[in-house]
């Protein structure tokens, strides 16, 4: 046993012989869930957002991303994954009554796409705040092309119980009494970075995408292989999606961060300069060309959510509230862990073993030791998550660990044995729930043709489809699936409140106006000076 994990199984008997387990009865899990919607032949939408759903920029549970016909599908904080699932189900089937001949695609990886020119983006009304998303979206389009950001995900976002906290706290011996925010900061600082570093195990596990249409390639060359006339794959990817197929800050280019996450204050430090740094490369597309923006500036970043990470630390903001001044003013409230590809095999995208497993790896990670991050190490960080993306499958595949080759299957059965003790803290007894998702994990890292990835490659080979009839056919079920469930009479009401009210609140926000949008801009962004 090595003394990073000698460290983290002193920690939870500590907590197990102080009750420990009684206080993640407070933890909170939330869920959102992008996915496109697209007509009956399974091309985008080029529908507006259903006005009967409530209004996109107000309403707080559905909303929309990048594109008028991305969907955005958002749950509360709630007690447990079980609660969550449940309540994004129940927004689903609110969804589906006002889908009348649509379906949510069910992968991460769009459907046949035409143009990208002919792309929506999305749209949320005639205020300042509503331009302010348009143009920052119309900038991520002219920055990275459009048809990256149609690439759909799960966010899974968590936070532990005051209780938990304030044990832990009374258990760390370098923690000083009544720095509550600066200690939380500290320790979910070190979690998100452990996060990082064994990040590539989630790709492996869940990832769905080991394939795509051949029209996302848009005529770009690409190493991907042939699966069919119409689709491209690598024959052991696990994860599209988390590859380098997507946008991403590109340091080395010029054109990106890599955020420093050696303390919250270094976090927000790095994405404040990042914001009101211009770069060469976006000042070449304009700002405000002939009256219409084209991004909100020239600079690295337009914005914080601009940045592409698989885990953030997050603070619920107030209204046109900055997400870096949120998290100085506040602290972290909770941690985001974006690298969940939508699972096709579940009709709301993600299931509640993944959810199991989440909260075993979020409490690992918080208390094994977590050193910075040197620069050797965020290389090693992105190379191993780019080939598990790609190559998770490949027998003999090796990661770098300290800059030494390791086998990922080797890596990974560390990993999950490590997280045992935790599991069962987490459950109060041994072989509960959330052991039982571990066992299930392990299977897959012994068994790699038990993971998502494999079973969509199997499945389309057996049945002798393509990505796009495969993807189609799951839709379609998992709308009649969803169709055949009852929606409580206590959620209808409630949803179609929501609609009302977010559409009476989005006309107050447009009334209320009194500046030119060049005035709320500045304003916005001056903030905290």
């Amino acid at each position: 046993m090595n003394d990073s994990q000698a460290t983290l199984e002193r920690r939870i008997a500590r907590l197990a012989a102080a009750g420990g387990s009684a206080t993640f009865a407070g933890n909170r899990i939330g869920l959102e869930k992008e996915g496109l919607r697209v007509s009956a032949n399974g091309r985008l939408a080029e529908t507006p957002h259903p006005l009967t759903l409530g209004a996109a920029l107000t309403h707080p549970y559905i909303t929309t991303d990048f594109s008028e016909a991305l969907i955005e599908l958002i749950t509360p904080p709630l007690s447990s994954g079980h609660a969550a699932l449940e309540f994004l189900t129940d927004i689903h089937l609110y969804v589906y009554r006002h889908l009348p001949d649509e379906l949510l695609w069910g992968t991460s990886m769009p459907c046949i796409l035409s143009r990208t020119g002919e792309i929506p983006l999305a749209r949320y009304g005639t205020s300042n705040a509503a331009t302010m998303k348009t143009a920052y979206r119309r900038g991520l389009g002219n920055r990275y092309g459009r048809t990256m950001q149609l690439i759909a995900g799960v966010h899974f976002n968590f936070s532990f119980a005051d209780a938990f906290w304030d044990l832990y706290q009374d258990q760390d011996q370098e923690a000083v009494a009544g720095e509550r925010d600066g200690f939380r900061a500290e320790v979910q600082m070190g979690m998100i970075r452990n996060l990082q570093r064994i990040g590539w195990l989630v790709p492996y596990l869940f990832g769905a995408s080991p394939a795509v249409c051949a029209s996302f390639a848009q005529g770009r060359e690409t190493d991907l292989h042939r699966f069919d006339a119409d689709t491209l794959f690598y024959p052991h990817a696990t994860s599209l999606r988390m590859g380098d197929i997507g946008y991403q800050n590109k340091q080395e280019e010029g054109t990106g961060i890599k955020a420093n996450y050696d303390s919250l204050d270094a976090y927000v430090r790095s994405l404040t300069w990042a914001i009101q740094t211009p770069c060469p490369q976006y000042e070449a597309i304009g700002v405000k060309v002939s009256d219409r923006y084209e991004q909100l500036n020239a600079n690295v970043l337009q914005i914080e959510n601009e940045y592409y990470s698989t885990v953030r630390p997050k603070q619920i903001t107030d209204w046109m509230e900055k997400p870096t001044l949120a998290l100085r003013r506040r602290g972290i409230r909770y941690v985001e862990l974006r690298s969940l590809d939508v699972n096709i095999f579940d009709p709301v995208g993600v299931g509640e073993e993944q959810l199991r497993f989440l909260e075993v790896l979020m409490l690992s990670c918080l208390l094994t030791e977590s050193p910075r991050i040197g620069a050797r190490e965020r290389r090693e960080i992105d190379e191993n998550q780019v080939l598990t993306a790609h190559r998770g499958r490949e027998p003999g595949l090796a990661l770098v660990r300290d800059r030494h080759p390791v086998a990922l299957r080797h890596w990974a059965g560390e990993i999950l044995a490590g997280m045992a003790a935790a599991a069962e803290l987490l459950d109060g007894a041994a072989n509960g729930p959330r052991s039982e998702s571990l066992r299930r994990q392990r299977e897959k890292v012994d068994h790699p043709d038990l993971t998502p990835s494999a079973r969509i490659l199997e499945t389309m080979r057996a049945r002798h489809e393509g990505f796009f009839d495969f993807s189609q056919r799951l839709a379609e079920e998992h709308r009649r699936e969803l169709r055949s469930l009852e929606l409580s009479p206590e959620r209808q009401a409630l949803f179609d409140r929501l609609t009302v009210d977010s559409l009476r609140q989005q006309r107050e926000i447009e009334a209320a106006d009194d500046q030119s949008f060049d005035d709320f801009l500045e304003t916005y962004f001056a903030q905290g000076d």
